[in-house]
């Protein structure tokens, strides 16, 4: 009884605080629910919910780069010669990076083939970044064992590499790219606009980690870069880069080059270059291995110019080619210089003033003419000018023009010194010879339904065959370029043999060997220009040394493009039926 009379005693809750307390937390509840109403519904709030969908969106939600697919460059036959491979390169935020573990960072550095040490040290070197490198162009395997390791901070992307099938054989026309797949020589310089393509965006949404865990949209499609075909043919260009190398070291060169020009279109169909260079791994390359020696370099032509001279002769009217001219003793004086032959042919025709390469004989055909009549039939035959390849570095070449010229420098002239041509040049000359005097233009690109084109003429038909009909005693018995025949065709060239300037003027015992022709003579498809820089050893004429790699190269030329070959009469015979049938008189 006392028990319960002590419970009845004690103080209860009041009703009404009862109720105010229910009172109070409805509504704080209510007052809860209508914030969060005004944030989440109510579009005029301040920082209501399209604040908060904008932060939740500048924290979570990313603009990407969509990589665009670099164009590939292919040969006239479709052949890969530049293509782009998809790989994935490794970055990382060195900020959440540093939490790692040393465990991790070891696993890590093993992952991406670099020492712990290295990695370390660029960790601590981009400590307070948000952005590294760690590893470029990998492939996608071994970058998924890396992502793998699930570590903070480390991420990948998808970009490309450019791989050259055929590596050396045509890095110089080709050039390379950029690790970031930027065109730095050669045609992937030239056309890195069209190549390129344009890079996409897209938007992911990322986790905490960095990592993407949704694709959004795509703001921007990438778009690829437009594939490039070349006029190269890869059998001719594998062909000369084979007899071309084996030329260079066999004679001990510092560096040797080819064109080999399509004489009825223009096209360049092969262009190789010694020393080369593996554009897949330019670890150690030298500067001097990539240069595309046949466009950028300028060298004197040599004797490869005198059929040029004879031409300007003949186009005066004064001269044919059985015209007499003496070139006893052996030798001739100029003011300040005497010009000798190897021997003294003595009274000789301007045919075979070129057959033996008369330096007498030419010199006394130059001092009968107007030192301008030459360099305006060197202009027209295309030299002094860009040959317009839209190759970067291409070099024009020299031809003086003088308001007096001296007997000296009108012979060195009309001999091939005192000028300046490229390879193509000269080969794009000799293309006008083999083509009765039209001009095409040389092209690197293959224009889709080009037709042959008919050219611009520049010189009289009948004047440029009775040169070519010159031009095919020098491959002849007693020719001084022999060594380029090729067994059942008609082939016409020149030999030219250069002294090198050196640092008193020009070398003793430094040459460039050159060698320029086309084939076959009667029904011309190839015209081409060898030249070998600097032979060291024994031989060093552009007969011995230049020659035989044009006669290799078209000997295969001819069986790849499935030209006929023809029972060839002797050069001498050629010429004498040709001169008959066209009625010259000497």
């Amino acid at each position: 009884m006392g028990a319960v009379k002590k419970q009845q005693q004690q103080p209860g809750i009041a009703r009404w605080r009862f109720a105010l307390v229910a009172g109070l937390l409805c509504l704080l509840a209510v007052a809860l629910v209508v914030h969060l109403a005004g944030l989440q519904v109510l579009p005029e709030q301040d920082k209501g919910y399209r604040f908060l969908q904008d932060q939740g969106r500048a924290r979570t939600i990313r603009t990407e780069e969509i990589a665009a697919y670099r164009g590939s460059i292919v040969d006239r036959n479709g052949e890969l010669l530049a293509v782009s491979t998809p790989v994935q390169t490794i970055w990382a935020n060195p900020q959440l990076l540093k939490e790692a573990s040393a465990d991790e960072l070891r696993a890590l550095a093993a992952g991406l083939g670099t020492p712990p040490a290295r990695l370390a040290k660029r960790l601590e070197k981009y400590r307070n970044k948000g952005f590294m490198y760690l590893r470029r162009h990998m492939t996608p395997e071994r970058a998924n064992k890396v992502l793998a390791l699930d570590l903070a901070g480390v991420y990948s992307k998808k970009e490309y590499r450019r791989f050259y099938p055929a590596g050396e054989v045509t890095a110089q026309l080709l050039g390379f790219t950029n690790i970031d797949d930027l065109g730095q020589e050669g045609l992937e310089l030239a056309y890195e606009q069209s190549l390129a393509g344009e890079v996409g965006k897209r938007q992911v949404v990322k986790d905490l980690k960095g990592r993407t865990v949704q694709d959004l949209a795509v703001k921007q499609e990438a778009r690829p870069g437009r594939d490039l075909q070349l006029t190269i043919d890869m059998r001719l260009q594998y062909l000369a880069y084979r007899e071309l190398k084996k030329a260079v070291a066999e004679n001990g060169a510092a560096s040797g080059f080819m064109v080999i020009l399509d004489t009825q279109s223009g096209d360049v169909l092969a262009m190789a270059n010694q020393p080369s260079f593996n554009p897949n791994n330019r670890h150690g390359v030298q500067a001097a291995a990539m240069r595309n020696r046949a466009l950028i370099d300028q060298f004197e032509p040599g004797s490869t110019i005198k059929p040029l001279t004879a031409l300007a002769a003949l186009e005066t009217g004064r001269y044919t080619p059985h015209t007499r001219i003496n070139t006893s003793p052996g030798y001739i004086r100029l003011p300040g210089k005497t010009l000798l032959d190897p021997v003294n042919y003595g009274e000789i025709d301007l045919t075979r003033v070129i057959t033996k390469s008369s330096q007498v004989g030419i010199t006394k055909v130059a001092m009968d003419l107007e030192p301008e009549t030459l360099r305006e039939l060197f202009y027209r035959l295309g030299l002094g000018e860009a040959v317009g390849s839209g190759f970067p570095g291409e070099a024009p070449g020299i031809l003086p023009t003088r308001d007096r010229w001296h007997p000296i420098e009108l012979a060195n002239f009309a001999f091939g010194y005192g000028l300046t041509v490229n390879a193509v040049q000269l080969a794009q000359a000799y293309s006008v010879v083999a083509n009765a005097g039209l001009k095409r233009p040389v092209s690197l690109i293959l224009a889709q339904g080009k037709k042959a084109a008919g050219g611009e003429r520049v010189v009289d038909s009948e004047l440029a065959q009775q040169v070519s009909a010159m031009l095919e005693t020098v491959i002849g018995p007693e020719g001084t370029g022999k060594r380029a025949a090729v067994d059942g065709y008609r082939v016409a060239g020149k030999t030219g043999t250069v002294h090198k300037v050196g640092s008193g003027g020009y070398a003793d015992n430094r040459y460039r060997s050159v060698f320029a022709g086309f084939i076959p003579a009667d029904n011309p498809r190839l015209a081409a220009v060898v030249v070998i820089d600097d032979p060291s050893h024994a031989k060093y004429y552009g007969g011995e040394v230049a020659a035989p790699v044009f006669g290799k190269v078209m000997t295969g030329a001819m069986r790849l493009l499935q030209v006929p070959p023809e029972k060839v009469a002797p050069a001498d015979q050629q010429l004498a039926t040709q001169l008959d049938e066209r009625g010259t008189t000497s």
